[in-house]
């Protein structure tokens, strides 16, 4: 059975691994992050048209002061954000297909124009538009210490999923040059794969930033 580690933090990490068990392959789970909640200043929701959310981790770690934008029409960039958004008690969630400047089009569509971006510390690339965007950081991604496991469970064959840059440069550090020859990387997009490095087995990355689609290329390699 080919196996494939996850790095990616919890739940997210569980999630991906249940699909990569029903895929038939086997799941190593190796968070190279844990989110932690970050103190924030909740503006007037009254200024907003609009709440977008890039991040289930925000909608989890938001704390209380989301409730104030329950009458916003929310906007989130993939399905599991907007689960974690009705979770917190919003009924007015359009998602997305995992693309953040999909959704900011779509935002744009819909007529509105003064959005409430509530994210982790780094965010991923999205082209706004007309949009006038106020980003606040509700949690930051913390780096976990280095796991010797995470060198034993990559045996040769192994596929490696990364879902973000940072992911990456993460992985590079923790895995010598000499050890990756025998290893495939899917990264979630062109930058988390140039992140990786070099000296891999293969890299790829689906077209479109979405757990599926990583999933079926792993499958291709496994196959």
């Amino acid at each position: 059975m080919r196996r494939v580690l996850i790095l990616r933090p919890e739940p997210g990490a569980g999630r991906t691994a249940q699909a990569v068990a029903r895929l038939g392959l086997e799941a190593v789970v190796h968070p190279l992050f844990a989110p932690q909640a970050l103190e924030w200043t909740a503006p007037l929701a009254a200024d907003f048209d609009a709440l977008l959310m890039t991040s289930a981790h925000a909608a989890r770690l938001a704390g209380p002061a989301l409730t104030a934008y329950r009458k916003l029409p929310a906007y989130a960039v993939g399905s599991a954000t907007a689960a974690a958004l009705r979770a917190q008690g919003f009924d007015r969630v359009v998602a997305g297909d995992g693309d953040a400047s999909a959704i900011a089009a779509r935002i744009v569509t819909d007529g509105h124009r003064a959005v409430l971006h509530l994210a982790g510390t780094t965010v991923a690339p999205m082209e706004a538009g007309p949009l006038h965007v106020t980003r606040i950081a509700v949690y930051s991604m913390a780096s976990l210490l280095p796991d010797p496991a995470l060198l034993r469970d990559a045996v040769p064959g192994t596929v490696l999923l990364v879902h973000s840059p940072r992911a990456g440069e993460r992985l590079a550090a923790q895995v010598p040059m000499a050890a990756r020859a025998g290893l495939h990387i899917v990264a979630i997009s062109p930058a988390a794969l140039a992140a990786c490095g070099t000296g891999w087995a293969s890299g790829t990355s689906p077209d479109q930033p979405r757990d599926d689609d990583m999933l079926a290329l792993a499958r291709g390699l496994c196959e």
